[in-house]
C-alpha cells in the first residue's frame, strides 16, 4: 500500500533511508495547550538526516491568523536552505503519530509539489519498532527548487461562507465534536463555540487506528458516509487553525477523492467575526 504522493510504512522509508534524493522532513506541531516543544524534540532525535520544518516559521507572517500557508517566495527560501528541491522525494513524519505532518503534505502539494508523503505512524511507530534515531543536525547543501502554487488546494473565508450558504461543497470539520457542537470551549481566547453552518464533523482521531497508523481506505470512506458527507461532491476541510484540516484533504486523497481543498483561516478565522454564522447542537 506505499504510495510515495500520500502514504509510506516505516520499512518502506527505512528501506529508502539511504537514497541520494530522499529527503526526510520532521513536520511536528503542537497546540499551545499541550505545553510540548517540538524542536527541542526533534534536537533530542530525530529519523537519520531529517530537517526540521516549522510550520509556525515556514508561514505568511503577514497574516495575523496562525500558521497561515506561505507565500511561495517564502516556500522557496526555506526549502533550498534546507537542501529540499526539485527532483527529490520527501517523506514527512511528526512526534504524534499522524497529526501535523500532512499540514506538511498538503503545503508541498499547494506549492506544486506531489513527490511527498507522509509516515504512517510517524515517529511513535519508527521508535516502537527499534529503528534508527540521531540528534545530530544534518549537512545541509542548497538545492533548486521551483514551484507552482495550486490555488485550488485552498479557500478563503469568502470561498467558504459562499459554499456554506449554497451547500455546492461539503464543508468536514476535523475538531472534536464537543468543541464542533459548541458545548466545549476553543483552545484560543476570543473565539465564538460551534461550527460553520452546514458543515460535518469527522473528528480527526477516528481517522487512526490504534497504533496511530491511517485506517484503511474502506474504513476511512465508511467514516466519511456515516458523518453524512456526499463524498460525489467537492470537499472543503477545515479544523481550528488549519492543521488537522490536512489530516481530512490526506485521508480524502487516500480513498480516491481528488476535489478537495483546506480552508487555511479555519475556526480561529471564522469564529473570530461576529457577521458570520455559527451552528451548535442547540440549533
Amino acid at each position: 500500500m506505499d504510495d510515495p504522493k500520500t502514504l509510506v510504512s516505516t520499512d518502506w522509508l527505512e528501506a529508502h533511508l539511504k537514497d541520494p534524493d530522499l529527503r526526510v522532513l520532521d513536520g511536528s506541531w503542537f497546540l499551545p495547550t499541550m505545553a510540548r516543544d517540538p524542536k527541542a524534540e526533534y534536537a533530542e532525535g530525530h529519523i537519520p538526516g531529517a530537517r526540521f520544518f516549522d510550520i509556525d516559521e515556514i508561514a505568511d507572517s503577514r497574516s495575523a491568523l496562525p500558521h497561515m500557508a506561505p507565500p511561495p517566495e517564502k516556500f522557496i527560501s526555506r526549502m533550498r536552505a534546507m537542501g529540499v528541491g526539485d527532483g527529490h522525494q520527501v517523506v514527512v513524519y511528526d512526534t504524534a503519530g499522524i497529526f501535523s505532518a500532512p499540514r506538511v503534505w498538503w503545503t508541498f502539494r499547494l506549492m506544486g509539489k506531489t513527490d511527498i508523503a507522509v509516515l504512517d505512524g510517524g515517529l511513535p511507530k519508527w521508535k516502537a519498532e527499534g529503528r534508527p534515531l540521531e540528534d545530530l543536525p544534518p549537512v545541509l547543501r542548497d538545492r533548486h527548487i521551483t514551484v507552482q502554487r495550486q490555488a485550488h488546494l485552498v479557500k478563503d473565508v469568502t470561498q467558504v461562507a459562499a459554499a456554506s450558504k449554497l451547500g455546492d461543497w461539503e464543508i468536514i470539520d476535523a475538531r472534536a465534536p464537543g468543541r464542533f457542537n459548541g458545548v466545549e470551549p476553543e483552545p484560543r481566547p476570543g473565539l465564538r463555540m460551534g461550527h460553520i453552518p452546514g458543515s460535518k464533523n469527522v473528528h480527526f482521531a477516528t481517522l487512526l487506528n490504534a497504533d496511530g497508523t491511517l485506517k484503511s481506505p474502506q474504513a476511512l470512506r465508511a467514516l466519511f458516509e456515516a458523518a453524512g458527507v456526499d463524498l460525489a461532491k467537492p470537499a472543503i476541510c477545515t479544523c481550528g487553525s488549519g492543521v488537522n484540516a490536512a489530516m481530512l484533504a490526506l485521508a480524502l486523497e487516500v480513498i480516491g477523492h481528488r476535489n478537495h481543498a483546506v480552508y487555511d483561516g479555519a475556526w480561529a478565522e471564522w469564529g473570530m467575526y461576529n457577521d458570520l454564522k455559527v451552528a451548535t447542537s442547540k440549533n
